[in-house]
């Protein structure tokens, strides 16, 4: 007969097991949505390839380093898929406006369109520190 404390602990493990596998599940699931073609043919990760593709040569090196800084506060793990959708939104924006490069204005306007509406408070605080006025982008908040 199986000792209670080892029954426990075989339980702990199910589990964690479980969970694990559910959180790993539900990411893998997700990507595996933004990989899924929409009407036009083209995946939402094929489009921000597209635009990162025909806007590489807008970006300086100012731009780049804004980027960085912006994107800091992000967790290390999750800080390059957050600078590729980022910089995907900001590139389409680029190529709507027919911009000759990428300026902060329009880098500031494409990081607040791109960023989740939790995100927000994050990216004020960072803003200011950066003493970049966000009067002019209120209404994308």
């Amino acid at each position: 007969m199986l000792n209670s404390w080892f029954l426990l602990f075989i339980v702990f493990w199910v589990v964690v097991m479980i969970s694990l596998l559910a959180i790993g599940g539900f990411f893998m699931f997700r990507k595996f949505l933004k990989r899924m073609p929409k009407n036009d043919g083209k995946s939402d990760l094929d489009w921000q390839e597209y635009y990162l593709d025909k806007t590489i040569h807008l970006w300086g090196d100012e731009a780049k380093a804004l980027l960085n800084e912006l994107t800091s506060p992000v967790p290390e793990l999750f800080r390059q898929v957050a600078k590729e959708k980022i910089a995907g939104k900001i590139g389409e924006l680029a190529l709507k406006e027919h911009a000759t490069a990428i300026d902060q204005d329009i880098l500031i306007r494409g990081y607040i369109i791109a960023t989740p509406k939790r995100d927000h408070k994050f990216l004020r605080k960072k803003l200011d520190e950066l003493k970049i006025d966000i009067t002019p982008y209120e209404h994308l908040f």
